[in-house]
């Protein structure tokens, strides 16, 4: 199999690749055989990433690779450093250590360009009360460099690809939070990224909902990006994602396809592959911890006064 930096190729090369590339993932549970896919673009490079806070690790050396047309979930506990990580792919952290490309540009480097390449989509981001929809995408738009007839072009088919054209034009004071997550998920797309990073895509989120957005991953998916996630509900992943890696405290415990993860360690479901991965003890002892939130906030005032970490 020969595998190529996406940087290398044209949006409209990665389309046409993807299909081919979709179905032998979907068909194998993970990344198809040499004889069967001639080519698959890699589109996130991670080696060694590392991020700091003074004494706190909070991504330790972490390596992985996503392909064009593949959705990959980061799957961990609360506390696990998934948003963090995440936060370092879209540029937002600086590593302190370790590399890390988007289509073969380096966060650290580029960030600028790999901005312009990723839609992010936080857990937790607000809205403008007194915004609609429809501004609340102009708004990012501008960000992004989009104006006149192709912002407003683009505004309009995110409104409709997110079914949001029944409320465009109503500001966002009491949307439910299906609506709301709709409206941040378009600021997300409306410079048209190559390359989607979800992070807790579903959280809060009802079913019929929950349901809309798994049915866009898949969509982004078809349309030859790379999706990156981030949950921590197994369920959801295995229902996803063509790939994982499970995340603990920062570390990289295992990557693969569910479905190898699974068979490697005779569990049931990806759920008990997942605790027999991380470990039962460790996963209580990270219960634990989230009950004693003071230590924590302890930890940070000593370690940088007046602020706070993200990790």
């Amino acid at each position: 199999m020969q595998r190529v930096r996406s940087g290398d190729f044209s949006r409209s090369f990665r389309r046409t690749t993807t299909k081919v590339v979709t179905t032998r993932l979907l068909q194998g549970g993970g990344l198809a055989s040499p004889a069967a896919s001639p080519i698959i673009a890699v589109v996130i490079e991670v080696h060694a990433l590392t991020k700091r806070f003074q004494r706190l690790v909070a991504v330790n050396a972490v390596s992985f690779t996503c392909y064009d047309g593949e959705v990959f979930g980061l799957l961990g506990p609360n506390g696990a450093s998934k948003t963090t990580l995440l936060r370092l792919l879209a540029s937002v952290l600086e590593p302190t250590a370790g590399t890390a490309l988007v289509d073969g540009l380096d966060v650290r480097k580029a960030s600028a360009r790999v901005r312009a390449r990723v839609g992010l989509l936080v857990e937790a981001a607000g809205l403008y009360a007194r915004f609609t929809p429809r501004e609340h995408l102009r708004f990012y738009g501008r960000l992004h460099g989009l104006d006149g007839p192709p912002l407003e072009r683009r505004v309009a088919d995110v409104l409709n690809m997110l079914e949001m054209a029944d409320f465009a034009d109503r500001r966002t004071e009491g949307f439910s939070a299906g609506m709301g997550r709709r409206v941040i998920l378009g600021q997300a797309l409306v410079h048209d990224p190559p390359n989607v990073i979800l992070d807790e895509p579903a959280g809060g989120l009802d079913v019929m909902s929950t349901r809309k957005v798994r049915a866009l991953i898949a969509r982004f998916r078809d349309e030859g990006r790379c999706v990156l996630l981030s949950t921590h509900l197994m369920s959801e992943a295995q229902r996803l994602c063509d790939r994982v890696a499970i995340i603990h405290r920062g570390h990289l415990q295992a990557v693969g396809a569910p479905a190898d993860l699974v068979a490697q360690t005779g569990a049931g479901d990806l759920e008990e592959a997942f605790v027999r991965i991380v470990g039962e003890e460790r996963l209580q002892a990270d219960l634990w911890e989230e009950k004693r939130p003071r230590r924590w906030y302890q930890f940070w005032q000593r370690e940088r006064p007046g602020s706070r970490t993200d990790a």
